[in-house]
């Protein structure tokens, strides 16, 4: 009897460590299968979107060139004489485009939207210096035309900075 239960134990116990080995190797076979799934999914789902954020990095580039402040000024024309008028009137223009991009966001590194951020206020902040020393609207478009001869926009550091987020994309 004795014997019988040993050679039971003896047939059992490769088969349980067949059956064991059997188990490891198909669960693996089947991880590795969930692992190539998702793989799968997340390159598709990268290749999706990328027009989309190609085309949020294309629209803040166009935010940037808008707001470039030579490019404003040759596109806005004061209405009056009033330079600090002139100055409100800039300062809308650049919070409609901006509002306009607002949502772009989703789609760009947030170390990309602080440097937009970042460009949006220097420029904000250097027509405001210009306008607060300029007589009027035609002196405050010179002096602001001055003080960028002297000077690159902040803007062109933030277009620098979108291409070169796109280089790394592509």
């Amino acid at each position: 009897m004795e014997e019988n239960i040993i050679r039971g134990i003896g047939y059992a116990i490769p088969a349980l460590v067949t059956g064991l080995v059997a188990y490891f190797v198909m669960s693996g076979m089947r991880n590795q299968d969930t692992h190539e799934k998702k793989l799968d999914l997340l390159a598709q789902k990268k290749k999706e979107s990328l027009p989309i954020r190609l085309q949020a990095y294309e629209r803040m580039l166009l935010f940037c060139e808008r707001i470039n402040p030579i490019k404003m000024l040759l596109r806005i024309k004061p209405i009056g004489k009033d330079a600090e008028a002139y100055l409100q009137l800039l300062l809308s223009n650049i919070d409609q485009e901006f509002n306009h991009n607002m949502v772009q966001q989703l789609y760009i590194t947030d170390e990309c939207w602080k440097v937009i951020i970042a460009s949006k206020t220097a420029t904000i902040n250097t027509l405001k210096q210009v306008a607060h020393s300029s007589n009027n609207a035609n002196d405050f478009r010179e002096n602001v035309f001055l003080e960028y001869s002297k000077k690159a926009p902040s803007t062109d550091t933030a277009i620098a900075f979108l291409k070169n987020e796109v280089k790394k994309m592509m």
